[in-house]
């Protein structure tokens, strides 16, 4: 068994209390995501992988960075952000009581739960800035913060757009005028 995601352990089966550390950068195999961002295929994974042996199997924890890259779910704007998880696995002895994960070999595989990990932390609703103002619903610009989007005008109400107060302010100053000649 190889592959980038797996990792020895044969000289720590069935010895509970042994540990071995990895360092590892991996390339990611293909793209991980399928919202509006996504680890790209080929990104670097920056893996601190932790091997101890218990009774029950291997415990593997994990420390893993890397980045996402896509676009704001408000504006459309390109982003890319680092992502960091951690998670922690026991992979169980062949024939033990069921578990998610199993020993294959004397090896863990772990690009099963390193890619969900990374998956299931991406943002749902990505965004460039927490207030970013998103896009105008009719010219579809970005909107600029504090920018409010233009409202359009009811084409029944639209004869009204002439209409100034101008002359009402003069009609009334003429009343007020003729009050006081009287």
């Amino acid at each position: 068994m190889s592959g980038p995601f797996v990792f020895p352990a044969h000289d720590i089966v069935r010895r509970p209390g042994e540990m071995r550390e990895f360092e590892v950068s991996v390339p990611a195999p293909a793209k991980w995501g399928e919202g509006l961002v996504a680890v790209a295929a080929g990104e670097p994974i920056e893996l601190d992988v932790r091997l101890e042996s218990v009774h029950e199997g291997i415990l593997v924890t994990a420390d893993i960075r890397t980045r996402y890259a896509g676009v704001c779910g408000r504006c459309l704007t390109d982003i890319a952000a680092p992502v960091e998880v951690e998670f922690q696995e026991l992979f169980g002895y062949p024939g033990q009581e069921a578990n998610d994960f199993e020993l294959q070999d004397d090896h863990v595989d772990l690009e099963t739960p390193v890619r969900d990990s990374i998956v299931l932390s991406l943002p749902f609703q990505p965004v460039c800035q927490p207030d970013c103002p998103g896009l105008d619903p009719t010219t579809g610009e970005k909107l600029t913060a504090g920018a409010e989007p233009e409202t359009p005008i009811d084409p029944r109400w639209a004869a009204l757009q002439a209409y100034t107060t101008d002359h009402d302010d003069e009609a009334q100053s003429h009343v007020v005028d003729n009050t006081e000649k009287s």
